[in-house]
């Protein structure tokens, strides 16, 4: 049940920041910075109030430019909205650089910084030391225009749309199609999305070319030999090595994709078919009609929030709050750029979750996973400082993909049906499998263009499909659709807008399974892990957090092949 006493928070005042500033030129933040980098630091209450004052700062910036990307991404075509997240990125964020590397050095070289007690600032300095190393001038004109340039790939997919039968529609709106179960229905609308989508391909290679080579500059600027060794280091990878990377490749590969074979096979028998097509995936192999948990975007949030209320009431008022505020764009339109997410807002601490929903269980899927990550913006909102808050996408992830999981025994808000609940949670759970190959693929593809940055397109589409046959369903056919299957891996949105930002679903992927293993076993005392575990934000190890939760951070071959087991047993639990 939904309460009528919610809180709608509330900005905090502002103590180094005037309540009224607004973010239209440099010259308004210069005296901020000024102030900051030329701060004499004579105590440890100097320090900390540095620290803090920073701190706003930043929260201010960042929600600034969250505004920014959002409402450029719910329009593309406002140029209006373009125009303002490009004098962000243009204007602002250019300038900003040189300050916070003063800033950063200015707290690593003072003498009370060894005086900051906890681990959460221990966390911290790591992660101030690290970009003092990876600084360079000559690198803020790349970092300017990947900013701008890497949003170009939306814009692209934005304006993607296929007409099916008389209707013109999004692709996102058309693949509800591969549900149907008319195949020669599946088969027309698998042609005209993906034949939409080759239409762009060049583009697409083009614009690739172009970010692989600014960032292979900015690698050798900051002195690493590729960029994949300097995004590892930038992205903070501090409790895992790019050999880890490889392991649970490996790992996938051996202990994953023999389940997804079985999977195909026994769809393809269901389905008494000679051969299984792509478009064959997705049906109901007993010829039911697709899945519907909801018709539009309000009807999804009002059923997630009872849902979310079900499973712990401070999870249902977090999604309510959001409503109440409209932090929430949930629908497909055309113009909108693709995708999900939840964007944390620091300042006033309630994250805004964006999506192209169009009534499908997947849809119903990404709701419970952005919401995930949005009570984990809530979780961590009372933090001290913006970068306690700012948390590693191992984390992040874990939140998302956990929600999606111990979230599932209240789906009967969307499903009255029992046998359509049990449906839901068996596709859910085959999905949960079929991620973790894909994510291995992605992961992989990445460490080789960027280990290889001169490769030709060539070059790129023989090795992406080297790597999908490994990663790939051995039963699926692909004959005759060759072109289509080359060109998968470009409509991966990490590749273009946040490079290597990926395997972190694959490893919080096995977190979620393991945390679900434990919510079966014990509910309430795996949410009030799940709770105390988010709110740590970024004050300890991956690690750590993943300890409080009550899970294993763990990706070998036995770990993997442990869950494996549990999810299989689940899943011929479902299928009785």
């Amino acid at each position: 049940m939904t309460t009528k006493s919610i809180n709608i928070p509330q900005k905090p005042s502002r103590k180094f920041l005037p309540d009224n500033l607004v973010i239209d030129a440099w010259e308004k933040l210069l005296p901020f910075y000024e102030d900051l980098k030329n701060r004499e630091i004579n105590s440890l209450n100097a320090l900390e109030k540095f620290l803090f004052d920073r701190s706003e700062l930043e929260a201010v910036l960042e929600e600034d430019m969250a505004w920014r990307y959002i409402k450029m991404n719910i329009d593309t075509a406002n140029k209006e909205f373009q125009e303002a997240f490009e004098f962000f990125v243009t204007q602002i964020s250019p300038n900003i650089a040189p300050y916070e590397d003063a800033l950063n050095r200015k707290v690593n070289e003072s003498k009370y910084t060894s005086e900051l007690k906890g681990d959460a600032y221990k966390i911290y300095l790591r992660g101030v030391k690290k970009s003092i190393e990876l600084y360079r001038e000559e690198n803020i004109p790349i970092i300017t225009q990947l900013q701008t340039d890497q949003q170009k790939y939306g814009a692209v997919c934005a304006a993607m749309t296929v007409e099916v039968d008389g209707k013109t529609l999004t692709l996102q709106q058309a693949a509800k199609y591969f549900k149907d179960n008319d195949r020669a229905k599946r088969e027309e609308v698998f042609f005209k999305i993906n034949n939409r989508r080759l239409q762009d391909k060049d583009e697409l290679n083009k614009q690739f070319n172009h970010l692989i080579e600014l960032r292979h500059k900015m690698a050798l600027n900051a002195g690493f030999k590729n960029y994949r060794d300097y995004k590892h280091e930038e992205l903070g990878r501090f409790d895992y090595s790019i050999e880890d990377c490889f392991a649970f490749h490996d790992a996938i590969a051996s202990e994953v994709m023999p389940i997804i074979n079985r999977i195909d096979e026994e769809r393809k028998n269901a389905l008494k078919l000679d051969k299984l097509k792509p478009w064959d995936t997705e049906v109901d192999v007993t010829g039911k009609a697709p899945l519907k948990p909801f018709e539009t975007g309000s009807e999804l949030l009002e059923k997630t929030i009872k849902a979310f209320y079900r499973l712990d009431n401070y999870f249902g008022e977090c999604i309510e709050i959001m409503k109440e505020m409209g932090h929430l764009d949930l629908d497909s339109r055309i113009g909108k750029a693709p995708g999900g997410f939840n964007y944390p807002l620091y300042e006033i601490g309630v994250p805004f979750i964006y999506m192209n929903a169009a009534g499908t269980l997947r849809d119903l899927v990404t709701m419970v996973h952005e919401g995930g990550h949005a009570i984990h913006s809530f979780l961590s909102r009372k933090l001290e400082l913006t970068e306690f808050k700012s948390v590693p996408s191992e984390v992040a992830e874990l939140a998302s993909m956990g929600m999606e999981l111990i979230s599932m025994d209240y789906w009967d808000e969307f499903f009255t049906n029992k046998n359509d609940l049990k449906r839901a949670k068996k596709e859910q759970l085959e999905k949960v499998i079929g991620t973790l190959p894909w994510v291995a693929a992605i992961d992989k593809f990445q460490h080789w263009i960027y280990e290889n940055p001169t490769h030709n397109e060539q070059e790129r589409y023989e090795k992406w499909n080297e790597i999908i046959s490994t990663f790939g369903s051995s039963v699926i056919d692909w004959n005759g659709l060759e072109e289509i299957r080359s060109n998968m891996w470009q409509k991966q949105l990490h590749l273009y807008e946040v490079p290597f930002y990926y395997i972190e679903y694959g490893m919080a992927q096995l977190g979620a399974i393991a945390l679900w293993r434990n919510y079966k076993q014990n509910p309430e005392k795996t949410v009030q892990q799940y709770k105390d575990a988010l709110k740590l934000g970024y004050t300890k190890s991956i690690g750590e957090i993943y300890q409080t939760a009550g899970i294993e951070f763990n990706f070998s071959r036995s770990y993997v092949k442990e869950l494996m087991q549990f999810i299989n047993d689940e899943l011929k639990k479902l299928s009785n």
